[in-house]
């Protein structure tokens, strides 16, 4: 890495036929070169590779070269190099003597993004003709990972781009590992956010994501000694190739200040101004020439940011306090399932809102193709041209913050201004954990928005005042459905507000959506049941197949077609060859390929020697005890007891990999990672052990490490108490990856099981209404200890200090836990999950049904797509029809009539 292509176009360079990828040893074991017919006799690229035809094709380069990575033609592959050399000259100012791997990556970036930005302005273009209805979705996070490689698959650039690399005399794995994770999201809601944006760009809806530009995304986790350290994630240090920034569009957000009532309506005064400046990342779809927009805002001190308070000439002061407005977009909360109640955050989550609602309501008016001037001056047919989706409750201000613009500034009467805010907003709940429900203190909201409290408190008023039409003399009801939650500290329930203020509410798989239904909002559902609505989460197959595992999306695409990768269902055809002898035999391979790529991935970041043949027992997610790392550690310590006891007993050797984050805050969880790593070090150092079991921590664990794991895994663990996990997308990720899931019937496990048959997962232990039961009863974890000898084992081994002898009482608060107020019930699943443990190892002794239980979980997978569910979304709650309509590419003339180019187009 680091130099340069020997020769110029033009002369002649090394032919490709011969190399079988030049993604490493292939990224996928399969050649993703060039075309055979990408170069035809006599063509310059002929020239170029004057070998390319004059020998006969290999397997490998017989297979049919699919179209969903994208056609190598001559002419895109020499535009590219000229791209690149371009942008490496005149954008990044240097020649080959000096350019860094950095530069080389940041010229390909640009050389890309020069191939949206056609298409992006054209999609805008066309919004503002056609006027369609906007879907906004609203999240506090978008957990993006990396863009370079899903705009090249998107675009149906990758294949030429490798090429062009290729010849440039670059490495194009090692360009890519170079750029950083956009790291803004925590776990699944924020990838989630991301997903969707792929899929609604993808069904050709006119849709935009509203963030936060966090200057430091989610913490970098460094183990150290076995405990977690966080470090800042200082992404955009290096700058940021795909968010052009947009200043002409920078909005006043407001603060604090006081409330005055008069004739004409309350006016919210003496407030402290930031404003909100958009950056904006193109979000294009799969081969469809459509490009959304990702707005994200960033916190900026007017220029006048208290200078006005400072009169005693401290100017230098003065503009140092500037940071304290632009701290805003300063840092993500790096909570998972877990509220703080900080004045911060709040701001945050104001901030986004406001800034979003002003620009919503900027574009509503002036949404008329070739104009900005305010074309739309009344609201009737606000719900028919906006849909806003809340992602959770954290941007639940924007709908007394809708009813401030319409009542304040756009003098709507209320009734009016609350039946359009209602039919525009739609809420989604992303969990039913107590501690993860946001409950705003008043005294902090009256102090930030004092105008928003009376809103939310007229809110709360008319709601309690119809509940109590229904229902007289029920005032235990009144209670329980109140905005505001009266005791020591008044709150406001935000998952209340965004119930009342929405007019639908959905959970996010079946099972949760039902507990939201009949446990958590029972209330609510029973005065209004049309409004609940299930809507299962799904997964973009562009990044989490064709992106992360192109060994087996070629495959797939040779026996199914390519249709698939815009219509996931298509899997089931594979049912066909589950029988297929070649097939199971081609999946085996590419699963192992995968792993010995992994394998070696591990030895090089781990220092760790991995046995490939061995199961890949994978389990990353977030580190919190409902999530259950404990349970595998439980099992991790019961197996190595096992081995130790009968070294010459036959043992299914495993490599068990962890990997998460916990929140800075959350002692236990870090305890956790602690107690991995501490069994770690023992098991991989007992010589009596070997390469039977290996125990993984992964550090780190973020999206562009999912992509390299996913595909190499065996068993995919997914094991929360059942009732606790809304949905889950990772399990998703691994089914369509060709991993075998053990789980809990909790979250999607359930629908996955439904789809596949629970016949073809490892289920096991207690079901939602065992675990209501239990806890009718009472959970004693003490019966199972004495019940249980091989659990007695191995939790006075961590009792006793056995994995941490230097200091024999590290883990008490662990075990102390466990006995005593445990609320995820570890021990009560033990014996079920050990057993069921057994029987993965058993079915991995014979890799053909093995493979073959694998081949009917991906042709299971269909429903699990994030297009499927945006198609749910969008029937149902947003009411708008996706397209298949291709917008014309750039280098096409567009119809006659659309030829003009309206104003603000980009907007």
């Amino acid at each position: 890495m680091g130099y340069f292509c020997p020769w110029e176009e033009g002369e002649a360079g090394q032919g490709t036929a011969g190399r079988a990828g030049h993604r490493g040893q292939p990224r996928c074991g399969r050649q993703l070169g060039t075309n055979p017919t990408a170069f035809p006799e006599g063509s310059r690229a002929g020239r170029e590779h004057p070998g390319a035809m004059s020998r006969p094709l290999s397997d490998q380069e017989r297979r049919k070269q699919i179209s969903i990575r994208g056609i190598v033609g001559a002419e895109s592959v020499a535009e590219l190099k000229r791209g690149f050399n371009r942008h490496l000259h005149f954008t990044l100012v240097k020649d080959r003597n000096v350019a860094t791997p950095r530069d080389y990556y940041f010229a390909l970036a640009h050389t890309v993004r020069d191939h949206l930005v056609g298409r992006w302005i054209r999609t805008q273009q066309y919004y503002y003709e056609k006027d369609p209805k906007r879907i906004y979705y609203l999240s506090l996070e978008f957990y993006m990972g990396r863009t370079l490689q899903n705009t090249m698959i998107n675009l149906g650039l990758q294949n030429a781009c490798d090429e062009a690399v290729y010849q440039l005399g670059l490495d194009m794995e090692e360009l890519e590992e170079i750029e950083e994770d956009a790291g803004l999201g925590n776990g699944g809601l924020g990838r989630l956010a991301a997903c969707f944006l792929d899929s609604m760009a993808t069904l050709g809806l006119a849709a935009y994501g509203y963030g936060i530009r966090y200057e430091y995304g989610i913490f970098n986790q460094k183990i150290r000694d076995g405990w977690q350290v966080e470090e800042a994630d200082d992404w955009l240090r290096h700058g940021n190739p795909w968010e052009k920034a947009r200043p002409e569009y920078m909005l006043p957000v407001h603060f604090y200040g006081r409330v005055e009532h008069s004739a004409s309506g309350a006016k919210w005064i003496d407030t402290q101004v930031v404003l909100a400046l958009p950056y904006d990342t193109p979000v294009p779809g799969y081969m469809n020439n459509t490009v959304n927009t990702m707005r994200l805002w960033s916190a900026r001190a007017p220029n006048d940011f208290n200078l006005r308070d400072f009169n005693v000439g401290d100017y230098i002061q003065a503009v140092l306090d500037r940071n304290l407005a632009e701290n805003i977009s300063r840092v993500l909360y790096p909570n998972d399932n877990f509220f703080e109640g900080k004045e911060l955050r709040l701001k945050q989550e104001y901030f986004v809102v406001a800034a979003t609602l002003q620009d919503i309501i900027r574009r509503f008016k002036a949404s008329k193709f070739g104009s900005t001037d305010s074309v739309r001056t009344v609201f009737d047919s606000f719900p028919d041209q906006v849909a806003i989706q809340l992602n959770d409750t954290h941007p639940a201000m924007a709908i007394p913050e809708l009813m401030r613009i319409f009542v304040d500034i756009e003098k709507l009467p209320w009734d009016k201004a609350w039946d359009i805010t209602k039919r525009t907003f739609a809420y989604t709940n992303h969990t039913v954990l107590p501690e993860a429900l946001e409950r705003w203190p008043v005294d902090l909201v009256e102090k930030l928005l004092p105008r928003h409290l009376q809103i939310i408190y007229e809110i709360n008023q008319r709601h309690l005042d119809h509940i109590a039409s229904l229902f007289p003399n029920d005032v235990d009801r009144l209670r329980r459905m109140s905005l505001i939650e009266e005791g020591d500290t008044k709150r406001i329930n935000m998952a209340h507000l965004c119930i009342v203020g929405s007019h639908a509410v959905n959970g996010v798989a079946k099972i949760h959506s039902e507990i939201v239904k009949t446990q958590v909002f029972e209330d609510f559902a029973e005065l209004e049941p049309e409004k609940f609505q299930n809507k299962t989460n799904g997964i973009t197959p562009r990044r989490w197949l064709l992106l992360c595992n192109p060994g087996l999306a070629e495959l797939i695409a040779e026996k199914i077609g390519e249709d698939y990768v815009r219509d996931l269902s298509q899997l089931t055809k594979l049912h066909e060859f589950v029988d297929d002898d070649l097939f199971i035999r081609e999946v085996a391979k590419v699963k192992q390929e995968n792993k010995v790529k992994f394998a070696l991935y591990l030895e090089k970041e781990y220092k760790v020697k991995i046995n490939p043949s061995s199961m890949f027992d994978v389990h990353v997610k977030r580190i919190h005890e409902y999530k259950r790392q404990l349970m595998n550690c439980l099992h991790i310590i019961t197996m190595y007891n096992r081995i130790r006891r009968d070294p010459a007993k036959l043992f299914v050797p495993r490599t068990v990999i962890i990997g998460g984050k916990a929140a800075p805050g959350y002692h236990m969880a870090k305890m956790i990672i602690k107690l991995i790593n501490a069994v770690a070090q023992v098991v991989n150092n007992d010589p009596m052990v070997g390469s039977k079991l290996k125990v993984i921590f992964l550090e780190n664990y973020r999206v562009s490490l999912a992509e390299k794991v996913i595909p190499a895994t065996d068993l995919s663990e997914q094991i929360s108490t059942a009732g606790t996990e809304a949905s889950g997308t990772g399990n998703m990720k691994f089914m369509l990856n060709g991993a075998l899931t053990i789980g809990t019937m909790d979250g999607a496990n359930v629908e996955m099981a439904e789809e596949a048959g629970e016949e073809n997962l490892f289920i096991f232990g207690m079901r939602v209404e065992d675990v209501t039961e239990l806890d009718r009863k009472g959970y004693n974890a003490q019966v199972y200890y004495d019940r249980l000898p091989e659990l007695k084992q191995a939790v006075d081994q961590i009792k006793s200090g056995f994995f941490s002898p230097k200091d024999p009482n590290l883990f008490n608060d662990v075990v102390n836990m466990l006995f005593h107020h445990d609320r995820f019930k570890v021990f009560a699943d033990y014996e079920a999950y050990v057993k069921c443990q057994e029987k993965v190892s058993e079915l991995y002794l014979n890799s053909k049904a093995w493979t073959k239980m694998v081949i009917r979980n991906i042709a299971a997978a269909g429903k699990f797509s994030s297009d499927r569910t945006i198609k749910e979304y969008a029937r149902d709650i947003w009411h708008v029809e996706p397209s298949d309509l291709k917008i014309p590419p750039p280098n096409e003339p567009r119809d006659a009539g659309q030829d003009k180019t309206p104003n603000g187009t980009a907007a």
